[in-house]
């Protein structure tokens, strides 16, 4: 067992995005699907194999892992310029549908984040995901509001080098001007949590509907989601810390 320090009181919570603030996967695989057969791809991603793909962080980076692994015969420099367009293309779909509204908060994720303000802890964004995407969902999920509840949201446009790279979480840290033991990052995948532990943040996982029964080894706790997961019960849990 590892026993880590807490140097000081829980300052902030870390949240990521697609899974763990809103099941916005299979709205991610939808549009994917939809930019494929715009581009007349023989291509189809159906849940279990978007299951798989999602071992690897980031839109482009899927695209290239399914290509590399289904159509090998494409040549690289034309593979770039494909991915670049559907990435694009695939984007703009999912946006529309999330900044419409379609894709709400998971489950006691809003009730948190309105204790965590209340008892003024700071919140951050730390994703893989694209800036747009993360613009749209606070626009549907939250009529907008939620814009103004992170201190700071560190996307892929700030982080190249995706989860499990330790690389976003040591962004926010920076901008926050905080310990990594100062802050309790919520993830729903193995990479989150990989990358979170990796920049020294203790970590809780909300399973989702895509990484259900993973290997979440590193984590303080497992729950299925957060509806009736308190603050008071995250910040006993964080100065307790014990990690496998």
């Amino acid at each position: 067992m590892e026993e880590m320090p807490v140097p000081d009181a829980l300052k902030a919570l870390i949240f990521d995005v697609d899974g763990t603030l809103a099941e916005t996967e299979e709205a991610h695989r939808q549009a994917f699907n939809r930019t494929f057969t715009e581009f007349k791809l023989p291509w189809e991603w159906s849940p279990t194999l978007y299951r798989e793909l999602l071992k690897v962080s980031g839109g482009k980076e899927r695209i290239r892992a399914f290509v590399q692994d289904h159509d090998q015969g494409r040549d690289t420099p034309a593979l770039d310029g494909l991915i670049a367009r559907l990435h694009k293309r695939k984007t703009e779909l999912y946006t529309t549908i999330v900044a419409a509204g379609g894709v709400p908060f998971r489950p006691g994720v809003a009730r948190l984040i309105n204790e965590a303000r209340a008892l003024g802890l700071r919140l951050a964004i730390a994703t893989t995901t694209t800036t747009a995407n993360v613009t749209a969902l606070l626009d549907g999920a939250t009529g907008g509001a939620g814009h103004a509840w992170f201190e700071t949201i560190a996307c892929a446009e700030d982080a190249p080098s995706k989860k499990p790279d330790p690389q976003v979480y040591k962004v926010v840290l920076e901008r926050l001007s905080l310990r990594p033991h100062q802050c309790l990052a919520l993830e729903d995948s193995p990479n989150g949590v990989r990358a979170a532990r990796a920049a020294g943040v203790p970590v809780v996982v909300s399973e989702s509907a895509y990484t259900k029964g993973d290997d979440f080894s590193g984590a303080l706790r497992v729950y299925p989601d957060f509806e009736t997961v308190t603050l008071e019960e995250l910040r006993r849990l964080y100065a307790g810390m014990r990690y496998a």
